[in-house]
């Protein structure tokens, strides 16, 4: 909550019940603006969430609240069991530099240290010595695909390099929880999806729990297991891109999702049908539970074949056919 006189005392004023009913009177009242209201959710370890919103939405506050970077007035933030409200300010400095990656939208870099340097900062926070953080530093550094910049310095990259750069040195700590708010926003859109790809290879890789933030839905629909659409400091629709495109829960969520093409969001797993599985051909197509209408649309063309669904140890879990993929997308329109 922000404000003149925004104190945790503040919020203690009112009892959990008033959260939901006089507190938006009272912070009105005393001229506070309250950025995350009465927020809950949880993140599975593993997993890419999304978070996105329209600017001043609470999204980046969100982010910062769960590192401590903005303190929360209320509420509970609870990472390997602990709260980390209660936690201690040299706790917290413990916990941001060995548990806890963070990659923001200006870069960040300092220009009087080359890429290694950069990329090796934190290790040298942890006291680690010059030669381990540099072969780790260079381990990133290959893993991002700079390898051979190491000695070059942030004003000799192009953005899309600094920001490289700057995810790899979130990444040097070996974090348990990796935080992104808005990190390809600033890049030109060619290197921006560039960078998502990217993005998506390293996630394969490493398997990272993360939070995302960002305001751009197509963005969010590439990179989300699940996203947490925001509005007015408060979470409107939790779910994976094909809930929230295929079942929005009012009309702040359709208009966000309305321009977007439904052929690359939902999935075989989202549509196919389970009844049947027997009677399913031989020779029929297979397609992977996470396989796109779009993929799928190209596999059924000029064939009277049904596509059947594999999971990932390539056990048959479903079947789809183009009427399947009609009804999908005609669900996905009917608002």
């Amino acid at each position: 909550m922000y404000g003149p006189t925004a104190q945790r005392s503040f919020i203690q004023k009112a009892s959990t019940s008033e959260l939901n009913k006089g507190l938006e009177k009272l912070v009105a009242h005393e001229a506070h603006v309250g950025a995350v209201c009465n927020v809950s959710f949880d993140i599975h370890e593993g997993e890419i969430f999304v978070i996105m919103g329209l600017s001043g939405s609470g999204k980046s506050t969100i982010v910062r609240c769960l590192s401590r970077l903005v303190e929360p007035t209320a509420g509970k933030v609870l990472f390997d069991g602990k709260d980390l409200l209660k936690a201690s300010g040299s706790e917290m400095i413990e916990i941001r530099r060995h548990k806890m990656g963070m990659v923001f939208q200006n870069f960040g870099l300092m220009p009087h240290l080359n890429v290694i340097n950069n990329v090796a900062f934190p290790l040298r926070l942890q006291g680690i010595g010059r030669l381990e953080r540099e072969n780790r530093a260079r381990e990133i550094i290959k893993l991002v695909g700079l390898e051979g910049r190491e000695t070059s310095f942030p004003r000799e990259l192009s953005g899309g390099q600094q920001q490289r750069v700057g995810i790899a040195r979130s990444l040097a700590v070996e974090p348990e929880i990796w935080f992104l708010d808005e990190p390809f926003s600033s890049l030109d859109p060619l290197i921006r999806s560039q960078m998502q790809e990217e993005f998506v290879r390293l996630q394969k890789l490493l398997n990272k729990t993360i939070v995302f933030i960002t305001h751009d839905f197509l963005e969010a629909i590439k990179l989300a297991d699940r996203i947490a659409i925001m509005k007015e400091g408060r979470i409107v629709q939790i779910g994976t891109p094909a809930d929230v495109v295929m079942k929005p829960v009012d009309s702040y969520v359709t208009k966000f999702t309305k321009d977007v093409p439904r052929v690359k969001i939902i999935r075989a797993k989202d549509c196919m049908e389970t009844s049947g599985l027997s009677d399913i051909s031989k020779d029929s197509i297979k397609v992977k539970s996470d396989a796109t209408l779009e993929e799928i649309i190209h596999k059924l063309a000029n064939t009277k074949k049904e596509c059947c669904v594999l999971n990932s140890e390539g056990k048959i879990i479903g079947r789809i056919s183009a009427e399947t993929v009609v009804d999908a997308l005609a669900a996905g329109d009917s608002r």
